[in-house]
């Protein structure tokens, strides 16, 4: 690989490469894509465009007709980076919006098959990053300015002479850039998110654990307020049929879920529960790398 990548028209110049660390690192979220809809839950194509306004807060996305809009799987990869980003920093080592990775890197570390299928799947999942357009009040001064981006501003693969993939290098925006590396608007999740299939309660759990946190007595949201937040297209009542699923199962690992009925307004509540501490032994050890032999 090229020790830089020139970020044309980002108004960075040439910007110097990042690499993360393989395994071994907590896995971190940005607080601000937990808490408002920046994707779509479905896996088919969405083009419809996710217009969100609540208070000073207001949220545009847009899709290609081509790839389609950033799914909430397709932030597994942001989720990778927001993880790099902040070990890095903690750690004293310098961060740059130009970051160079390996594909079994993301996928490993998302809970990914890493053969060439979910390379191809990974690929895709970059296209729809890189062409999702975002306008946003977030974090801005005054909630009629908004920034505009993309998840990811560029990308390329890294091809050697003999045509094989040695990497992928992306650039990513100063608005995620930025969010990430400010520790109060980060958060530790738990690995298990990766392991939850469905749209809706990835973003569920997201949503409760930027909001439940570790608040002794939890939280709550009216059904109503939870389906104009996911950004969802599916009806109310079919949302409120699939959280009653959700909530039927447990599926949030670290969260107790409930549906309670109060003044003729139905109510998800969510208190964090304590977690197996055998359960976490045995993933740090899972996790720690295996010594080789001389």
């Amino acid at each position: 690989m090229g020790s830089s990548f020139s970020a044309t028209g980002t108004g960075a110049g040439t910007l110097e490469r990042f690499m993360g660390v393989a395994g071994g690192i907590a896995v971190r979220d940005a607080q601000d894509l937990m808490a408002w809809p920046f994707f779509s839950l479905a896996k088919s194509k969405r083009v419809r465009p996710i217009d969100f306004r609540m208070g000073e807060v207001s949220i545009l996305v847009e899709a290609t007709a081509e790839h389609g809009m950033a799914t909430i799987w397709d932030a597994d990869v942001l989720i990778w980076l927001a993880s790099q980003l902040v070990e890095a920093r903690d750690a004293g080592r310098t961060t740059s919006r130009l970051v160079a990775a390996t594909p079994h890197e993301i996928l490993a570390f998302t809970h990914r098959g890493t053969g060439k299928a979910s390379y191809e799947r990974l690929k895709a999942a970059l296209d729809r990053l890189q062409s999702t357009s975002v306008a946003t009040s977030i974090r801005q001064r005054g909630a009629r300015r908004r920034h505009r981006f993309s998840w990811i501003n560029e990308w390329r693969e890294i091809i050697a002479a003999d045509g094989r993939a040695h990497g992928i290098e992306m650039i990513i925006p100063d608005w995620f850039y930025e969010g990430v590396l400010d520790r109060a608007l980060v958060l530790t999740i738990d690995e298990g998110y990766f392991a939850l299939t469905g749209g809706l309660e990835r973003w569920l759990y997201r949503m409760v654990r930027k909001h439940g946190g570790r608040q002794r007595h939890g939280w709550s949201f009216e059904l109503a307020h939870l389906h104009r937040k996911s950004g969802a297209l599916s009806p109310l009542k079919r949302f409120a049929f699939e959280l009653r699923a959700i909530v039927a199962r447990q599926a949030l690992p670290g969260y107790q879920l409930a549906l309670d009925e109060r003044y003729g307004r139905a109510l998800l509540q969510f208190v964090p529960v304590d977690p197996d501490l055998a359960e976490l032994a045995q993933r740090r050890i899972a996790r720690r790398p295996v010594e080789k032999s001389a």
